[in-house]
């Protein structure tokens, strides 16, 4: 009897991953090429804590400050490759981070965790010498950066400074991953699984939460968008859920940055409902 797929391995369900992941390079090279930013900038002591912040034209500049978390399951990609999400969140005249961290299994989840928690508090700490304003901060984060970005959520340091995410494509118990292919490549323990599992964490009341999955990604993905909503609403967050339609787990990243999409319509959202 064949053995089924790996519902997490993503290139065995979509054909074109390749494409997507070129595309990913070639339109974040153009907007590092188009919009005014500033790179590599230190947020923590290590070469993998690293930003980039994209500006948007000073005319249309609210102050707005938008977080972007990249995915690939903790071990691929980097900020360069995520460029392209600016182009929404500039348009909606806020400034946009890019956020870099370093990659398993050279470093454990832990370590992930707490870079990702610095980012946001240098951000907090250093984003008015830029000209954006620290009260008006929000996230998103796709994959295993929507897990990532749901830990920065938890964490009590942080309360209150997170006006609102969206997290696409979330992965938010570590469990099944434990006997995925991942299992050779960076062999989640049982302590990762218990400690960093956002539906094992509690979480207070904060700004709207959006959860998005698309339509054509494999049934783990919808039950852990699903059970995550259930588990924020049970804590009082305000929180809301959609299935994009024709999307996959690559394509729904790629509509961040590309203008009338629903995630693009999203997440323009989130920063105009930012106080």
């Amino acid at each position: 009897m064949a053995t089924p797929p790996d519902p997490f391995r993503t290139r065995d369900h979509v054909p074109d991953f390749d494409r997507h992941v070129a595309d990913y390079a070639a339109r974040s090279a153009a907007t590092r090429a188009r919009l005014p930013m500033r790179t590599g900038i230190a947020y923590g002591p290590t070469p993998a804590e690293r930003l980039d912040l994209f500006f948007p034209p000073p005319r249309a500049a609210t102050g707005a400050v938008h977080i972007f978390i990249h995915g690939g399951y903790w071990r691929m990609f980097a900020k360069e490759d995520f460029s392209f999400v600016a182009e929404t969140v500039t348009q909606a005249g806020a400034i946009a981070v890019i956020v870099d961290y370093a990659l398993m299994p050279a470093v454990r989840m832990e370590t992930l965790i707490a870079q990702l928690r610095r980012a946001c508090g240098w951000v907090r700490g250093h984003i008015g010498e830029f000209g954006g304003d620290p009260a008006h901060l929000t996230l998103s984060g796709h994959s295993a950066g929507a897990h990532l970005g749901a830990l920065v959520l938890a964490d009590p340091a942080l309360a209150g400074a997170i006006n609102g995410a969206l997290l696409l494509s979330g992965l938010y118990d570590l469990a099944p991953l434990q006997g995925s292919f991942l299992k050779e490549l960076i062999a989640l323990t049982d302590e990762e699984v218990a400690h960093y599992s956002p539906l094992r964490h509690a979480y207070g009341p904060s700004g709207r939460v959006s959860l998005l999955v698309g339509a054509r990604e494999t049934a783990p993905f919808h039950a852990q968008s699903a059970a995550f909503a259930r588990h924020l609403a049970q804590a009082g967050v305000d929180v809301e859920t959609a299935t994009v339609a024709q999307a996959d787990h690559m394509s729904l990243v790629a509509d961040l940055g590309t203008g009338g999409t629903q995630a693009a319509l999203r997440l323009a959202r989130l920063l105009a409902a930012a106080p």
